[in-house]
């Protein structure tokens, strides 16, 4: 079969300073000529764009794999080119040693225990908001940090390192490989932070508290408890899953509502609207625009002959803006619904932090609206993530407001 017209060579790499100045046209061109093509950027991908690619494909774990191979080079897998990164655990694995971890994970993340966290994240937000609230001017960035110090502090690691974890798994994912900023972030903020995790994984086996790193040390699989191994590279997924996307979707979403007062307006005056805002967030600023598969097996997907070894980027924002699917893809309906977003992934490996990330996002922008519900952004000074090809969102919000009061005083700013 001819497939040349159907699998074009396509100019692409989500990874370049071009893609990042119009990731959202940059994915355009490629649905609108076949939603599938193949990069020669970075020894050569697949690029998977429309929706109905994107959701055949992550369900396909006996084709599209997840697993960590030499295929591609070393590192995570997830990415595209592969990051050196630790192992992580259960995203680089495929079923059925997938659901073994998953099992493990399911509990910690579920509505039950996101129901139970919520004290924990509105206190965060509370003092964040704090800090800058009498000021009548901040970076709005400060505030959204609050995702991070969160997870540091639900996983039981020390409060004291949460800016060096969150600026590490910041770079690894957003910053430009070449840079200064990354680089220190590989050669010495990784290896500081992974040494602590170490340490604190080895006292939680000796003396458990009620931290999430006490019950992973815990657990048992195959007859047996985990190992430090395995543990580790458990832990490391959900604090690189916790310090990243929900900032990158609340800062997209409040410099957006920051030019759109009247949707603005309708939240704080009916805050029953933000649920389905958030899911329109989700859908529209994608915070992970896209990860990485392995292909396993010579396979023709959907008309183009893909080879074992091959590499394919499942773009999720990309299928969310497919207009086969969603009506008006590139506005925001904050009541749209219902709202079959991909953000979250597809497949098994659909994140299992999903519930807690929804939480954390609506909690943080209610409580801008409230708190600051006069906020204006600096739109000249902004400045966007410099790498968008994984998580997009602004590093730096220059915002002013009606300065307020502080709502707690025993809270303590690390």
């Amino acid at each position: 079969m001819d497939t040349a017209n159907r699998c074009p060579v396509i100019h692409f790499d989500h990874n370049s300073q071009e893609h990042s100045a119009d990731p959202i046209g940059s994915y355009r061109k490629i649905r609108e000529n076949g939603g599938i093509g193949w990069s020669e950027a970075h020894g050569g991908y697949w690029v998977l764009s429309d929706y109905e690619s994107v959701f055949e494909a992550a369900r396909d774990d006996e084709v599209f794999s997840s697993a960590r191979t030499d295929d591609g080079g070393e590192g995570l897998s997830v990415v595209i080119p592969k990051t050196p990164m630790h192992f992580h655990i259960p995203i680089e694995l495929d079923p059925p040693e997938f659901r073994k971890y998953r099992k493990i994970v399911n509990p910690i993340t579920a509505p039950a225990a996101v129901e139970r966290m919520k004290k924990l994240v509105d206190r965060h937000t509370d003092g964040f908001i704090d800090s800058v609230i009498e000021d009548g001017e901040c970076d709005l960035t400060s505030v959204i940090a609050v995702p991070s110090i969160v997870t540091v502090d639900w996983l039981g690691l020390d409060l004291a390192d949460w800016k060096r974890y969150s600026h590490a798994h910041h770079q690894a994912l957003a910053g430009i490989p070449s840079s200064d900023d990354y680089k220190h972030a590989m050669e010495v903020e990784f290896p500081y932070l992974s040494e602590r995790m170490r340490e604190t994984i080895t006292a939680r086996r000796e003396n458990p508290t009620d931290d999430i790193i006490s019950y992973l040390v815990q657990q048992e699989l195959d007859d047996r408890t985990i190992d430090d191994f395995e543990a580790f590279a458990m832990l490391e997924l959900l604090l690189a899953g916790g310090v990243g996307t929900t900032a990158s979707l609340v800062s997209q979403s409040l410099v957006w509502l920051a030019r759109h007062t009247d949707v603005r307006n309708r939240l704080i005056d009916d805050p029953s609207l933000m649920d389905h805002a958030v899911e329109e967030f989700l859908r529209y600023f994608s915070p992970t625009q896209a990860l990485a598969r392995t292909v396993v097996e010579d396979t023709e997907f959907r008309g183009c002959p893909m080879k074992k070894g091959d590499r394919a980027l499942l773009a999720w924002s990309s299928a969310n803006r497919d207009a086969k699917l969603f009506e008006n893809p590139d506005d925001i309906d904050i009541e749209r619904w219902p709202n079959r977003h991909t953000a979250f992934g597809i497949g098994v490996h659909r994140c299992a932090g999903s519930h807690l990330g929804r939480y954390m996002s609506k909690a943080l922008i209610t409580q801008v609206l409230e708190r600051m519900p006069d906020y204006t952004v600096e739109f000249d000074s902004l400045q966007a993530y410099p790498h968008q090809g994984t998580n997009m969102g602004w590093q730096r919000i220059p915002a002013k407001y009606t300065p307020g009061k502080k709502v707690l005083t025993d809270y303590e700013l690390y």
